[in-house]
């Protein structure tokens, strides 16, 4: 990667704005880390196969939860593929359709006041980077997100677990991404 965070140049832009920041926030929680490094979540007994499409990226929360890339075909532009949310309780959803839709709901507004008093500086800083690099405006809500892309891709997650799962796995990926096993 010649020194590169990462083979994503979305992802080395961030990671260079990010490192801009001095240890400072602009998104509740979000933190990028190692790219690729290894984290497991509730899928011990997974094959490599499954843990090879997935590719850490990004704390999503101050509590551990975290973003993956997921590989779901052999495209080049990794900036392309879905973006999974693994929680830190089990919580598991395709949070975006790709990097730049992250960025995106990266960029809304926290409800918290306290918070988005503390993050505004670094927040704006954001929403000037998003524009500047991207041409992108920020979402308002989260629902802003491509709904029907996000069932779809939501859909194959499933659908790609199930190839290769456990039961036991299985049982526990759709419960999380709030599905139920198709009756046969």
């Amino acid at each position: 990667m010649n020194g590169a965070y990462s083979p994503v140049p979305e992802l080395n832009a961030l990671k260079e704005f990010q490192d801009g920041l001095e240890g400072g926030f602009f998104s509740p929680g979000f933190e990028l880390f190692e790219y690729g490094r290894d984290v497991d979540w509730f899928c011990g007994g997974a094959p490599d196969a499954y843990l090879d499409r997935l590719v850490p990226f990004a704390y999503a929360t101050s509590s551990g939860s975290y973003y993956a890339l997921w590989r779901r075909d052999d495209r080049t532009d990794l900036a392309a593929l879905p973006v999974v949310f693994f929680g830190d309780e089990g919580d598991l959803q395709i949070e975006a359709c790709d990097l730049r839709e992250l960025f995106r709901l990266l960029s809304v507004e926290s409800d918290d006041p306290e918070e988005r008093t503390r993050l505004a500086p670094a927040r704006q800083e954001y929403l000037a980077w998003l524009d500047r690099t991207f041409g992108l405006a920020p979402f308002d809500s989260a629902d802003d997100a491509d709904g029907a892309a996000l069932a779809e891709h939501t859909r194959r997650f499933a659908e790609w677990v199930a190839e290769f799962a456990s039961e036991d796995l299985l049982d526990q990926v759709l419960g999380a991404l709030g599905l139920e096993r198709p009756a046969l």
